[in-house]
């Protein structure tokens, strides 16, 4: 049964106090980044930092009473996770989740705080999918479905009634896809109100599943290679999103991991907005493509449940694409005065040093020389290079590590 507008407006009406209506928010730094006119969809602000506590919440409060007693299981990498999770815990009623084995800590952990039954299973979605499925047969338990389910799918929608609320003239919408849940309800919501509304889903270049299940017609087992975008890893989309998406989307488009970071980066640091990767997705698309010059556009910021770990990688990743972290590896002779003949460079050129590790006693550095390490803080690109070009020029033997 496909969902229908009636349904997402029920959905709308049915989400109490506990499901926001999250901003939407101009972003004049990324309007100047993209050429377009950027608003930013804050789902990653929703109750349990994502927009799946719509779906969960409103498929537990649609269940019979005998189902709730039965209980609910669901599969997910984190996000969906949580919401069946804290949707539950309002029901209170039996919760488990199969996560995949290497799902996030920080994902695993609030899932749990939420007082569900955690069991992990499987390296990915798909596998911890047939897992689920398997102690629902065993159980009786009501499986919640991730994407693939007609009122999951009608209470996304209501971010696009919200968008549309907000930004009645809106020119395109860019929203992230994994199995399509999102993209799905949010087409069907904006093509109902106003079909010259383009929306264009992103998918991440090494999971590019409902990509691919466009250009071949049919729904196709697609992707594998390592991403940090692990909320849109998904094989194969959902029977139901990938009809809907068929009929209604107006164009799929892929990003890369590298886009991703630099997006997350530049929304912590101009915006004070802390995404997830898949949840930047479709603003990274965006910043690297510059698509819609002068058009009103909406990127849907998913969610913002991203690992502490993770975080610090992205924060040094992305310095060092924009040329402010400079890492050099430096062989000196080990004699007193060489390491300040280097620091005196770096003082010159006005950089910062974060961090020195000195190192005599590694198999490929000579004895009577030594190994120097240098993370350094600059400016931009063009002090980077004027620095580079400074040692070089007084002989100094190094290499380039970012």
């Amino acid at each position: 049964m496909n969902p229908t507008y009636d349904e997402i407006l029920r959905a709308n009406t049915m989400r109490g106090n506990e499901i926001r209506k999250t901003p939407l928010v101009h972003s004049p730094t990324f309007s100047i980044l993209t050429g377009s006119k950027i608003y930013l969809k804050a789902e990653f602000q929703q109750k349990t930092g994502s927009f799946k506590i719509r779906g969960a919440y409103y498929k537990i409060k649609s269940l019979s009473d005998e189902e709730k007693k039965r209980g609910v299981v669901a599969a997910s990498a984190g996000n969906h996770a949580q919401g069946v999770a804290f949707a539950s815990s309002l029901e209170k009623i039996p919760c488990t989740i199969v996560m995949p084995k290497n799902a996030s800590p920080a994902k695993v952990a609030a899932t749990k705080g939420y007082g569900a039954n955690v069991v992990l299973e499987g390296t990915n979605y798909d596998e911890s999918s047939a897992k689920a499925r398997e102690i629902t047969h065993s159980t009786g338990a009501t499986m919640i479905h991730a994407f693939d389910d007609p009122q999951i799918i009608a209470a996304q929608g209501v971010i696009g009634l919200e968008i549309l609320e907000d930004l009645p003239d809106v020119d395109e919408v860019y929203v992230p896809i994994g199995g399509g849940g999102l993209a799905a309800g949010t087409l069907i919501a904006i093509k109902e109100k106003n079909p010259n509304v383009k929306v264009i889903g992103v998918q991440s270049r090494a999971y590019p599943s409902m990509y691919e299940s466009l250009k071949e017609g049919k729904i196709t087992n697609s992707g594998g290679a390592r991403t940090i975008a692990d909320g849109i890893s998904v094989k194969i989309p959902g029977q139901l999103t990938f009809s809907i998406i068929q009929d209604l989307i107006d164009d799929i488009v892929l990003v890369e991991d590298a886009d991703i970071i630099k997006t997350m980066f530049l929304l912590m640091e101009r915006m004070k907005f802390v995404v997830e990767p898949a949840g930047a997705a479709s603003l990274a698309y965006l910043v690297s493509a510059k698509p819609s010059p002068g058009k009103k556009v909406v990127a849907i910021l998913a969610g913002g449940n991203v690992d502490m770990y993770l975080l610090g990688q992205i924060v040094d990743k992305g310095l060092a694409a924009m040329g402010r972290l400079l890492k050099l590896s430096i062989i000196l002779p080990d004699r007193p005065g060489a390491f300040k003949d280097i620091v005196d460079e770096i003082s010159a050129a006005n950089a910062n040093i974060v961090e020195v590790v000195h190192d005599r006693l590694s198999s490929n550095i000579n004895a009577g020389s030594a190994g120097v390490t240098l993370s350094l803080e600059t400016q931009g690109k063009e002090q980077a290079e004027k620095l580079i070009e400074a040692l070089r020029q007084k002989n100094i033997q190094f290499s380039l590590l970012t």
